[in-house]
């Protein structure tokens, strides 16, 4: 299988997943991302049956509208009974690197009053050490040089990734060279810098499934 068919697969495998659990008053939350985006295709036909999803990103929510599948503002929500999302890197406890397309904020948000973490991804992204992907660190842009500096403080080479403005107006830092082998001392020690909204480390809050397209198909993981 090509990557593209892996991530075809785990998309596919995803709405199996939920499928039989899906009742009249479910909300889905949904993630950012080219995996993402095929989970939200293959939706398109259950839309009349979806009482409500809330996005990660505004770029999710109109594709979400454009197949005709009602999104609604997570304040307006009760719960969330699934989020569905991929990620940039999991290691075999599901702690994530999430954030590559710049919506990790939201994501993370989402995630946090989520019932089930589903995340789907290809086999390429499952790892042993955290950190061969870039960590995203989402900063409030009259802080960037100062985050900067403490997160070279930290061991890591911060890259202002140009262009680049959030959903909610911030910039992001991608820190380079930087293996994280205790997600969870980085994810806070990372949070603790003054300027900083919140990082792409999902550790504290890992996934609770990882529907894992591989060649052999898709392979069910759960935390280690």
């Amino acid at each position: 299988m090509t990557q593209d068919e892996m991530k075809q697969a785990v998309a596919a495998a995803a709405l199996a997943y939920i499928r039989p659990q899906l009742e009249s008053d479910t909300v889905l939350g949904i993630g950012t991302g080219s995996t993402a985006n095929l989970f939200i295709d293959a939706l398109a036909p259950l839309a009349g049956q979806l009482e409500a999803t809330v996005a990660s990103s505004e770029a999710s929510a109109a594709r979400l509208q454009s197949h005709g599948i009602p999104v609604y503002d997570l304040n307006t929500v009760d719960a969330v009974d699934f989020y569905i999302d991929g990620a940039d890197e999991s290691n075999a406890a599901l702690q994530l690197i999430k954030g590559g397309g710049a919506a990790l904020t939201r994501e993370k948000i989402v995630t946090a009053v989520a019932r089930e973490f589903i995340c789907i991804a290809d086999q390429s992204k499952l790892v042993h050490t955290l950190g061969q992907f870039p960590l995203p660190v989402e900063v409030i842009p009259m802080a960037r040089s100062h985050v900067a500096r403490e997160l070279v403080k930290l061991g890591g080479d911060p890259v202002y990734r140009e262009g680049v403005v959030t959903d909610n107006g911030n910039v992001i830092l991608d820190v380079h060279n930087f293996p994280i082998p205790q997600p969870l001392a980085t994810e806070q020690a990372i949070n603790n810098i003054t300027g900083v909204v919140t990082n792409g480390l999902f550790a504290h809050k890992p996934a609770d499934v990882l529907l894992l397209g591989t060649s052999e198909g898709v392979k069910t993981l759960y935390a280690e």
